[in-house]
């Protein structure tokens, strides 16, 4: 729980999470997260999307995501990653119909559930190439 909520905190001031709630409690979450520490890469963000199993295919991912990417680029992100650990048919057709391209595997580097995993790495871009700059992490205002 203490994990979790420093998580959470870390990212509410930059980024965003959104917590998906049923008539029984969370069914999931999405959130933004910083890429790389560099300055040259402040405008990219890792996203990631949770749902309890029972919830799976039900269009919930696809609506976490429609809530968060609108968000981040509201706050001045351009870019955002995605690594899905693999095997993982569903969360990389999640996002391909959300417009990401896989940009790339990374090799046995995740261990979950007492085994090494590839890591697929998808992007996508939030807007077009000349959308105005401003410094990422405080949402912009929009006319």
């Amino acid at each position: 729980m203490a994990e979790m909520e420093g998580r959470i905190a870390a990212s509410l001031d930059t980024h965003e999470w959104l917590v998906l709630e049923g008539p029984h409690g969370v069914v999931g979450f999405a959130y933004g997260t910083p890429h790389r520490s560099r300055a040259a890469y402040r405008w990219a963000c890792d996203v990631s999307v949770y749902l309890e199993p029972g919830h799976r295919r039900a269009g919930l991912g696809r609506t976490l995501y429609d809530a968060l990417l609108p968000r981040l680029h509201d706050r001045g992100y351009r870019t955002v990653l995605a690594g899905i650990a693999l095997p993982n048919p569903a969360s990389e057709g999640l996002h391909r119909s959300l417009g990401f391209e896989p940009v790339g595997v990374y090799r046995r580097i995740g261990w979950k559930f007492g085994a090494w995993h590839d890591v697929l790495w998808m992007q996508r871009h939030l807007g077009p190439a000349d959308d105005p700059l401003g410094e990422p992490g405080e949402t912009i205002a929009t006319t």
